[in-house]
């Protein structure tokens, strides 16, 4: 549902897209994320809950595209790890799923700011909470039921927000793409929670979300640069020294391990993303500290182009 729910939404979502970076790709890079966990697990059997959320977290992880993408894997991933052999979904799992979730994206992302998608994630489980709280650790499908719905309310009221938050979004009058798409994510959770259809209303008012509205990102002043993304196997001392120098080669920097399970070395898969000026000068910091696979490397403008062709 939350792909066919994104794959409708896109358009929209890319033409709001303007921080950090003004490329008119959230939409996309969401759908394309949400369709590889979607994707993958269609093609297995989770045995539980848990299993479920984290095959789609890591499937997302590893084809993760752009920061929204990125910091929605990383969600996935993290909500995972308290519904671990849970056979069903219940209340309190799900705050502690959406708890985990918002505490993994803002120490994913080595400068994190309010009025984006971690804004959103964090007042759907500030929401989730505060409504489980008043039904003491009630496991039903009714109190089930009122957490999701916490949820959505509290993630509802904090997209509306992020227009006031970020100068960009408040001078272009625009709410953050990456929210809304995550609004719309939880949305498609609470129609499968509680067997209702998604909410017709739930866009309503968000400032740029009509459909006459213009594509704002396509009036924003050109970034120069590249976005690159890549997997690369890490011990947590090597990760932490490669964010180092990303952070100063570059920015939007997010790190993340896909998953729990080091080998014998102790090294952790890792997913990266970083904005940087050149290429070149960012591909070389990383393969200096590992052989990284799955690497993306996509132009923030159209005078990047040439630079990341040259590279690869």
């Amino acid at each position: 549902m939350a792909e066919q729910t994104l794959a409708n939404h896109s358009d929209r979502l890319n033409a709001i897209n303007i921080y950090p970076v003004a490329d008119a790709d959230t939409g996309t890079n969401l759908y394309l994320t949400i369709r590889a966990a979607a994707q993958a697990v269609a093609e297995s059997e989770p045995a539980d809950v848990g299993a479920t959320m984290a095959l789609a977290g890591r499937a997302a992880m590893e084809q993760a595209r752009g920061n929204s993408g990125t910091l929605m894997a990383v969600a996935l991933a993290a909500m995972a790890e308290p519904l671990h052999e849970a056979t069903r979904l219940n209340g309190p799992l799900l705050v502690a799923a959406l708890h985990r979730a918002q505490l993994r994206a803002w120490s994913a992302l080595s400068d994190p700011l309010p009025g984006t998608i971690l804004s959103v994630l964090e007042a759907a489980a500030r929401g989730a909470a505060s409504s489980e709280s008043h039904l003491h650790n009630d496991e039903s499908n009714q109190a089930l039921a009122d957490t999701i719905n916490g949820a959505v309310n509290a993630a509802r009221e904090a997209v509306v927000l992020t227009e006031s938050q970020l100068q960009v979004l408040s001078e272009a009058r625009v709410v953050d793409s990456g929210a809304v798409g995550f609004l719309l994510i939880l949305d498609c959770l609470r129609s499968v929670i509680l067997g209702d259809p998604l909410q017709e209303d739930l866009l309503d008012g968000l400032s740029g979300y009509n459909v006459q509205d213009p594509n704002i990102a396509l009036t924003m002043p050109a970034q120069d640069g590249v976005e690159i993304m890549c997997t690369i196997l890490l011990t947590p001392l090597a990760a932490a020294g490669l964010r180092r120098e990303l952070d100063e080669l570059g920015d939007s920097v997010i790190m993340s391990a896909v998953s729990e399970e080091a080998d014998e070395m102790g090294a952790y898969p890792w997913r990266v993303h970083v904005h940087v000026p050149s290429a070149a000068v960012a591909l070389a910091a990383i393969q200096a500290v590992g052989d990284p696979s799955n690497v993306s490397i996509s132009a923030l403008t159209a005078n990047a182009i040439e630079d990341a062709h040259d590279f690869l």
